[in-house]
C-alpha cells in the first residue's frame, strides 16, 4: 500500500502553492468580507484555515467534501461584489450535500488560478480512484487522524482510540495481540507500513474467505477456471469466457506473481467483490442503455418543484445554486415562479411568502450554463406565470436573448405531428411549459379562459392554502403576452376536465398539472385510465400547498400510473428523494427512464391495483442474504460512541409489492458487523419495483438513527455475492461503507 496516496502533490506546482498557504478573503455578503489564512495540509486530504488574529480558532474541511470549483462571479455573493473585486480573483468552493458554499477572493490572479486548478486536480483524483486507491486513501486518513502528536508513529493508546473512531468495540487483549504482531520493529509503536499490516489483520473478512475457499482447490488462489466457475455458479454471469476472467485478474489482483500465473489471491478476490464489477448494480444499466427515440410521454422524467428554494416555502432562501444542484443531480424539469419586479425586471420567489427573490434573467443565464452538463436530453422549464403583460414580454425577451438556439420556438421540421417528439430528437433543447394562446395549428383568443395554474388547481381542489384565493383573482382576468405564448410548443398547460374529455378532445402537446392528493385519488379510483391518459399526454404532479416545510410525497404511487413529471422538493433529503435518485440512477443518469411496455401500448389495460391481470404477468421471488457490513460511518462523534447497526430492506412499487423486512441489530460494531440473515420478498411488477437498503443505529429508547442507504431499480439488480456502496442522507457516497449480500432472483413456481 502506498503510504502517501497523494505523492504527486510533491511535484505539482499548484498543490505546492496550496501547501505553502495563502491569505484569502472569505465573503459571506457585500458587507461581510474577512481575511483568513488557508493552506492544504501535508496529508493532501484536508484544507486548514484560521483567522489572521492571534488566539482565534481554526477550522478544517476535507477535499472529498468539495464537489466543484467555480471561477469568477458564479454565486450571488460574488456577483454582489463584482464592482469591488475582478472575476479573475474570485472563486467558489461548492460542497456536497447541504453544506453552504465557500466564496473566496485571492490577492492575485495567479494565486486564484493556482487554488482553482489545484482544487480541481484534487477533486478529479478523488473521483477517479479505483477501490484499492480509495482504501489506501482511507487508511492513510485514519492514520493521520489518530497520530495526535504527528510523529509518524502510533502507540497502543493511540490505536485504541483509533478503534473507537473507526466504529469498532474490540476486545483489548485481541487488539493488543494484533498490534504486537504488526509491530515488526518491536518499538511499541506502528509506522505507516506496520499500521497497514495491522489494518489488514483487523479487516480480515472470514465471510469472504469462506466463499473463496469454496472455489479454490489449494486455499491460496483461484485459477482462471476456478474464478470462471465462481462467476457462473454464484454471480450468474453466464458464458463470459476466459478472456473476461483474465481481465478481472489484471484489474484487481495486487500481486504481480499471481497475475503472471493467471490466478487471483484472496486480496484480489476481496478487491473484485468491492469493485463496480462486484456491485449490486448491473454495469450495463449504469450506461445509457434504453431506446431514446420514443415519444416524450413514454418516459419518466426527473422533475423538481419550487426549484429555486434551498429551504422551506415560507422563509427559505431562493438561490441560483438550487437550480445548479438540481441539474447536476439529473433533473430534467425545473420550476420557475415569476412575479412582477419593482424595477421592471421579473423576479422569482414563492409568492405571498417571505422567501427571498432572485431575478428571472439570472435564472435563465444559469440554466443556459448548466442545462446540459449532466444530460444532453431536453430540459423543460415549468413556468408559473403571475406577471402582467409588460413583464411577460420582458421574460420572453430574456428567453430569446439568453437561450438563443437552445430554446425550442417552433415544431421540429416545421410540422405538427400527431405525437410528441422523442428525447433523441429534442437533444440539447430547452422547452417551455406554460399557458399558450390557441394551439400549434392556429392562434385564437388572446385571453386566458379554461387554463389554471398550480395555485388555482390547489384552490379548486383539496390542497387549499392562504395564497390561493389571491392567485385565482389574479389569474382569471390575466392577459397573456403573445411573445411569451409563442415560445410554448409541446408543453401547453391546460386544465384537466377528466379522462373521457381528454380522450375525445385533448391534443398531444397539451399537459395538465395535478396536486398530489388529486393525482393519488385518480390513481386509486381510475388507475387504468390514468395509465392510458399518460401514453399520449404529459402530466405533472406537484406537492400539496400544505407542505410548507418542503417535505415530499412518495413518487412511486404516481409513477405506477405512468405520470412522467412527478415533481419533488430536491432540497429535502429523505426516502422520497432516495427513490427518485434510485429510479434515475440508471440509463446514464440522463434524467429519462423509459416506461415499461405495458404503460406505452395503446391497448394497455394495466391496473397497478391488480398487477396479476396484465398480459405477461410473472411474479418473482427476491431472496437477499444480508451477510455483513464494512466500515459503517459513525453518526455520533462522542468519545466511545459505537453504533448498533441493523439492515432493513424495503420494496416500493405497485401496492402489492410494498414490503419491509429487517435483520436483528449487532451490539457495538459498525466496523465489521455480521448478520447472516435472509430476507424474502415476492415481486409482482418487477418493472416498477425499487429496492431500498437502509442501515440504522438501533435505539431501545427512541427512534433509530439513519446511518446510510442505497436504492436501486429491481431490474438493475445483479444476483450473486454483491457489495452495496452506501450513500448519505443527501445522496453522497460515503466510502468505504458498504453491505455484503448474496442476492437470488427466481420465478415463483
Amino acid at each position: 500500500m502506498d503510504p502517501t496516496p497523494n505523492s504527486r502533490r510533491d511535484v505539482d506546482p499548484d498543490l505546492k502553492v496550496m501547501m505553502a498557504g495563502a491569505t484569502l478573503r472569505k465573503v459571506k455578503s457585500r458587507s461581510w468580507k474577512k481575511q483568513r489564512h488557508f493552506r492544504l495540509l501535508e496529508d493532501g486530504l484536508n484544507i486548514w484555515y484560521k483567522s489572521r488574529w492571534p488566539g482565534r480558532g481554526h477550522s478544517t474541511f476535507s477535499v472529498s467534501d468539495v464537489e466543484a470549483v467555480r471561477e469568477g462571479h458564479q454565486s450571488e455573493v460574488l456577483q454582489s461584489i463584482a464592482d469591488e473585486f475582478p472575476a479573475d480573483l474570485c472563486f467558489t468552493l461548492v460542497f456536497h450535500g447541504r453544506q453552504g458554499n465557500l466564496d473566496l477572493v485571492a490577492e492575485s490572479p495567479e494565486e486564484a488560478r493556482a487554488w482553482i486548478q489545484g482544487m480541481r486536480k484534487l477533486i478529479h483524483k478523488a473521483e477517479t480512484m479505483d477501490e484499492k486507491e480509495r482504501l489506501d486513501q482511507w487508511v492513510w486518513d485514519w492514520f493521520y487522524k489518530a497520530d495526535k502528536n504527528k510523529d509518524g508513529r502510533m502507540n497502543f493508546k493511540e490505536v485504541r482510540k483509533l478503534l473507537k473512531m473507526m466504529n469498532v468495540d474490540m476486545n483489548e487483549d485481541h487488539a493488543f495481540h494484533l498490534f504486537t504482531m504488526a509491530d515488526k520493529s518491536e518499538s511499541a509503536s506502528l509506522e505507516i507500513e506496520e499500521f497497514v499490516q495491522f489494518y489488514k489483520m483487523l479487516t480480515q473478512r472470514d465471510e469472504v474467505w469462506k466463499v473463496f475457499q469454496d472455489y479454490s482447490s489449494d486455499g491460496e488462489k483461484l485459477t482462471v477456471n476456478e474464478l470462471e466457475n465462481f462467476l457462473q455458479q454464484e454471480q450468474h454471469e453466464g458464458e463470459r469466457g476466459l478472456k473476461f476472467v483474465q481481465q478481472l485478474i489484471d484489474r484487481y489482483e495486487p500481486s504481480e506473481t499471481a497475475k503472471n500465473q493467471g490466478a487471483m489471491s484472496l486480496d484480489g478476490f476481496q478487491l473484485y467483490l468491492c469493485s463496480q464489477d462486484g456491485s449490486i448494480f448491473k454495469p450495463e444499466c449504469r450506461d445509457l442503455y434504453q431506446d431514446m427515440r420514443q415519444p416524450l410521454s413514454h418516459y419518466f422524467l426527473s422533475s423538481s418543484h419550487n426549484t429555486y428554494l434551498l429551504e422551506d416555502q415560507l422563509r427559505g432562501q431562493s438561490s441560483l445554486e438550487a437550480y445548479i444542484k438540481a441539474l447536476k443531480r439529473g433533473c430534467r424539469c425545473v420550476e420557475i415562479d415569476c412575479w412582477d419586479g419593482s424595477d421592471g425586471e421579473p423576479v422569482v420567489y414563492h409568492g405571498h411568502t417571505l422567501t427571498s427573490k432572485i431575478l428571472f434573467k439570472d435564472i435563465i443565464a444559469t440554466l443556459r450554463e448548466y442545462a446540459f452538463k449532466t444530460s444532453d436530453f431536453p430540459l423543460i422549464l415549468s413556468l408559473e406565470n403571475h406577471c402582467g403583460l409588460e413583464q411577460q414580454t420582458v421574460m420572453a425577451q430574456h428567453l430569446h436573448r439568453i437561450l438563443g438556439d437552445t430554446l425550442l420556438r417552433s415544431p421540429l421540421d416545421g410540422h405538427v405531428l400527431q405525437q410528441l417528439p422523442s428525447p433523441q430528437e429534442l437533444k440539447g433543447k430547452i422547452l417551455l411549459k406554460a399557458k399558450k394562446i390557441g394551439g400549434l395549428e392556429d392562434c385564437v383568443d388572446d385571453t386566458l379562459t379554461d387554463e389554471v395554474s398550480d395555485e388555482e388547481e390547489m384552490a379548486n381542489g383539496d390542497d387549499h392554502n392562504p395564497s390561493s384565493e389571491q392567485a385565482v383573482s389574479l389569474n382569471q382576468n390575466q392577459k397573456l403576452s403573445r411573445e411569451l405564448s409563442d415560445l410554448v410548443v409541446y408543453c401547453k398547460s391546460v386544465h384537466f376536465h377528466g379522462f373521457e374529455h381528454a380522450r375525445l378532445h385533448s391534443k398531444f402537446y397539451e399537459m395538465s398539472s395535478f396536486s398530489e392528493s388529486k393525482a393519488r385519488k385518480l390513481a386509486k379510483d381510475a388507475g387504468t385510465d390514468f395509465v392510458l391518459y399518460n401514453i399520449n399526454q404529459l402530466s405533472r404532479i406537484y406537492p400539496s400547498g400544505l407542505r410548507t416545510d418542503s417535505s415530499n410525497y412518495n413518487p412511486q404511487e404516481l409513477w405506477s400510473v405512468g405520470c412522467q413529471l412527478v415533481a419533488l422538493n430536491f432540497q429535502t433529503a429523505g426516502l422520497e428523494m432516495d427513490l427518485n435518485d434510485g429510479l434515475f440512477g440508471q440509463n446514464g443518469h440522463c434524467g429519462y427512464v423509459l416506461k415499461p411496455d405495458f404503460m406505452r401500448l395503446s391497448d394497455a389495460t394495466f391496473d397497478p391495483e391488480k398487477p396479476d391481470e396484465r398480459n405477461g404477468y410473472k411474479p418473482l421471488r427476491l431472496s437477499i442474504q444480508v451477510i455483513s457490513g464494512q466500515q459503517l460511518p459513525k453518526i455520533n462523534n462522542k468519545e466511545g460512541s459505537i453504533i448498533d447497526p441493523l439492515v432493513r430492506v424495503e420494496v416500493y412499487g405497485v401496492p402489492r409489492d410494498q414490503a419491509k423486512q429487517e435483520t436483528h441489530h449487532i451490539q457495538n460494531n459498525g466496523f465489521n458487523p455480521v448478520w447472516n440473515e435472509t430476507l424474502n420478498f415476492i415481486i409482482h411488477t418487477a418493472e416498477l419495483a425499487l429496492v431500498r437498503f437502509v442501515v440504522e443505529d438501533h435505539d431501545k429508547a427512541s427512534r433509530n438513527d439513519f446511518v446510510g442507504q442505497f436504492t436501486i431499480p429491481f431490474t438493475c439488480i445483479q444476483a450473486g455475492y454483491r457489495h452495496i456502496h452506501l450513500l448519505s442522507k443527501d445522496g453522497n457516497a460515503i466510502p468505504p461503507s458498504s453491505l455484503f449480500v448474496n442476492v437470488s432472483i427466481s420465478e415463483l413456481t
